[in-house]
């Protein structure tokens, strides 16, 4: 077994010696070449020999919520893009330049697309670094590492950990239908085990069309209005407060409804 596993790492170390030599071979005869047609097959060249590259960098990111399918593309796209800007008279080989580039994409991706509900972007990033540092944690601590831990491993406070943790279901959330057993029937589903429909939700249509009127109100009607109908006040309670009699508060409040429906009734513009 020992003699496999040394010639399997061989073949593989041999495999990237050849294809790093094969690559910086290709960029040399693309940087010679001044005919279009041969530097457009010198390139498609270039990306088919490090396709498993990309490939291999998008599969660290499978199961995360996010189609492997699509991570692939993303990658892929981003390595003809390297291949596209590369140069050989930088300071460092093809896949140092290529790696992070490629990385960046997929952590882009994850960011604009992978989310079914969008929390903070500082939340999302350490989301993604969480993910990323989580399995050499887990193999040197031999243990699930602490939120003071996981915040020191990244650079951010206790507080964005604890975000990033809560938000880890967002890539894609369970369905409301999904069945759920509760009673052992396993007929009850997750939206039936959330809550009761909120009472108050008929009203918010009309918070919604109330609250600009109201807000052009003066300070006295607004106050009056909050006296009666928010703290329940009686009238005559309402006019000690703002300093008026009964009666005057009952047409400052007829005078105000009757205000407030003329606005709901009237016919909107055109």
């Amino acid at each position: 077994m020992t003699a496999i596993l040394e010639r399997s790492s061989f073949q593989d170390s041999h495999g990237e010696r050849e294809r790093a030599r094969r690559t910086h071979d290709l960029f040399l005869a693309l940087e010679e070449s001044s005919d279009e047609e041969e530097r457009s097959r010198l390139r498609d060249e270039l990306v088919t020999l490090n396709l498993s590259v990309a490939d291999g960098i998008a599969s660290r990111y499978s199961n995360r919520g996010v189609p492997q399918d699509d991570l692939q593309q993303v990658a892929r796209l981003a390595l003809v893009r390297v291949v596209r800007d590369f140069r050989l008279d930088r300071e460092c080989d093809f896949l140092a330049y290529a790696v992070p580039s490629i990385r960046g994409a997929l952590k882009r991706h994850f960011r604009d697309a992978g989310w079914t509900v969008r929390p903070p972007r500082r939340v999302q990033e350490a989301q993604l670094l969480m993910n990323s540092c989580r399995p050499e944690l887990v193999q040197r601590l031999g243990r699930e590492p602490t939120v003071p831990e996981m915040a020191a491993a990244i650079g951010v406070g206790e507080e964005t950990v604890i975000e990033a943790l809560a938000v880890d279901s967002c890539y894609s959330p369970d369905s409301l239908d999904r069945p759920m057993d509760v009673d052992g029937s396993g007929s009850a589903t997750l939206g039936g085990c959330i809550g009761e429909e909120d009472p108050a939700f008929v009203l918010s249509e009309h918070r919604t069309v109330l609250g600009p009127l109201i807000r052009e109100l003066s300070d006295r009607d607004r106050r009056v209005l909050e006296l009666r109908f928010v703290e329940g006040l009686t009238q005559t309670e309402v006019g000690k407060a703002i300093g008026v009699s009964q009666m005057q508060v009952s047409r400052i409040l007829s005078r105000i409804l009757g205000d407030l429906r003329g606005h709901l009734t009237a016919p909107g513009p055109g």
